[in-house]
This record gives C-alpha cells, structure tokens and sequence, in this order.
C-alpha cells in the first residue's frame, strides 16, 4: 500500500507541472507565469519530498551527487557552444543505472547548481523539471527493456562465435549489433532535446510572450528550432559516446557496493 502511494505521488509530481502549463495555455489565465512557477516549484518539492521519504542511505545517494556535479560542471565547460550541454546525457544514463528517481535527481540538482553560474531567475524550476523530467523518462525506458540492445562500442566486444568460425567475421558481426543496440539510445537521446525545448517553450509562452494566436505561438518555437535541434544532436552524440563506458563502471559500482536503484 505504501510502495502504491508512493508511486502515485511521484506520477503527481510528474504530471502535474505540464498539466498547468497547458490549462494556462489554452485558458489564458491572468498571471500565468506566476501560476506556472509555484506549479514547477510544488512538483518539484514534492518529488524531492518523496525521494527523501524513501530514506536513501549516504551510499545511495552519492552517486546522484556525483553524476549530477559532473553534468552541471559539463554545462560550464561547454558555455561557449549554445545548446551543445552533456546534462540530458548524463541525466539519462543515471536513471538507466540507478533508477528514475535518481535519473530525475540527476537532472534537477545539475541545473539548480549550473545556475549558480549561469544565473538562477524564474526559468530555473522549469530547467529543473525539464531535464529532471528527462532523467526520469531514461530510467523508465530502461526498465523496460528499451536499452538491452546496447553493447560496448568502445569497450569489450564478446566474441561468441569465436570458437566456431572466423573470429574476424564474428568480431564484426558483434560490432555491427553494437551499433545497432545504440539505434534506441541515441533516438531518445534525439527525441529527449526536443522534448526539453517543448517544456522551455511552452513555459516562455503561456509566462511571457502570451501570444495572440496559434501562429504567433509557432514563431517562438520556430526562433528556438535550431538551438533545440542543436541540443537534441548533442544528447544523441553524448549517450552513444558515454554510455557504454559509463554503464560499464556504474553498474559495477552498483553492485559492488549493494547500492539501491529507484
């Protein structure tokens, strides 16, 4: 009963944040951006509520610690190239190893802590929730199984057949499978920096530009197309160039230290 409880809550705090983003949007509701933000906020603090109830022990949580500093430090790092950030990347591949939760964690504490530097102001919620919200969806797609196919690239490749026949030939019949196993990966990789810029947009909209009709709202999202674009290619080419040596570590750690997914 309480596990069930539990779940609702976090499907809540999901859900609830785009929920108010669209009924301000189709309402048109006075003080929309004000409304929005204590939404953004109150998911949030309610996610983060229901992380901590779960009483995650030091060792469980330093891998979110960790992962998340190593994703903020990665927005600095790539400032000078707009929308080209490892955050999303490193977001997902910590809720294919540890959970969503901490996918969710991962993402949210990377742009609380970037915006240190960046600066915070009203979009930081929303940055929290978007790439929160991506971390999450990553832990989900690999629970169920979406992320199986992937092999280690630039790691070991098995040769099973090696025995039978040509160990070239297996050799690279195992890499093309490799390859193909990252098809999945990079394709949300893709989809999830889209997805970021929905939520961003959409949040711009309803607070600030309060378009007047369907296509003055196009044209905000049409100036924002490229830097989408750019950001959904750079979380592709990150999860196919990280994944497989991150996994590969990470789920050791996992196990060698009992640390508990969520």
């Amino acid at each position: 009963m309480r596990r069930a409880i539990n779940v609702v809550v976090e499907l809540v705090a999901v859900v609830m944040a785009p929920i108010a983003l669209i009924a301000c949007a189709m309402t048109g509701i006075d003080q929309a951006a004000l409304l929005s933000i204590v939404v953004a906020v109150a998911s949030l603090v309610l996610f983060f509520a229901g992380y901590e109830k779960n009483a995650p022990r030091l060792r469980d949580t330093m891998p979110v610690v960790v992962l998340a500093a190593l994703a903020a430090a990665g927005r600095i790092l790539f400032a000078p190239f707009p929308s080209f950030k490892p955050v999303s990347a490193i977001a997902i591949i910590a809720g294919a190893a540890f959970g969503r939760r901490s996918g969710f964690m991962v993402g949210a504490l990377a742009a609380l802590v970037s915006n240190f530097f960046f600066g915070q102001g009203p979009w930081t919620p929303w940055q929290m929730y978007g790439w929160g919200l991506i971390g999450y969806l990553g832990g989900v797609l690999a629970s169920l199984g979406v992320f199986d196919g992937v092999r280690q690239v630039f790691g070991r490749i098995r040769v099973e057949e090696g025995e039978r026949g040509d160990a070239a030939s297996a050799s690279r019949h195992e890499f093309a499978k490799a390859v193909l196993g990252l098809v999945p990966l990079a394709t949300w990789g893709f989809v999830s920096g889209y997805l970021y810029g929905f939520v961003l947009n959409i949040w711009s909209i309803v607070g600030f530009y309060h378009p007047h009709s369907i296509g003055q709202a196009l044209i905000v999202y049409a100036a924002a197309l490229p830097f989408d674009t750019m950001h959904a290619i750079s979380t592709a080419v990150f999860l196919v160039i990280l994944y497989g040596p991150w996994m590969r570590k990470l789920v050791r750690i996992k196990k060698k230290y009992a640390l508990l997914g969520g």
